[in-house]
């Protein structure tokens, strides 16, 4: 039986943040496309996970990775259009019960642009 992962996501100037929280995942697909996010893995435990989410707005799917540890696999979408904050991370305006906003990740902007280029930098190191 697949279910959905617990997912929180952040929202920053140029990129769009999603954290999906599973632990020990193994077999791993995220496939990223302009309008659309699809998410599936196993845990230690073989149970199946999998997310479909229609976004927001256009990311570029081509400037877009995911990273993934021992807890969670976070994706970062790079936004189409920069500067322009997301209200929500679904095209659709409603909220499953399996996605959260990252309130210890979200903050104002301000300033935020060089935090946000280190965060990258440090995921693309991995």
């Amino acid at each position: 039986p697949r279910q959905p992962a617990k997912t929180l996501w952040y929202d920053r100037p140029r990129y769009v943040f999603l954290e999906f929280c599973v632990e020990d995942s193994t077999d791993v697909k995220v496939v990223i496309e302009d309008h659309r996010l699809v998410f599936s893995c196993k845990n230690a435990d073989g149970v199946e996970f999998y997310n479909e989410i229609n976004l927001y707005a256009r990311v570029n799917s081509k400037d877009s990775q995911e990273k993934r540890s021992d807890r969670s696999i976070t994706c970062f979408m790079r936004k189409w259009k920069e500067k322009v904050a997301w209200p929500r991370i679904t095209k659709e305006n409603i909220k499953p019960a399996w996605l959260s906003m990252d309130f210890d990740n979200w903050r104002d902007w301000e300033g935020d642009d060089e935090v946000e280029r280190a965060m990258v930098e440090e995921y693309a190191e991995v």
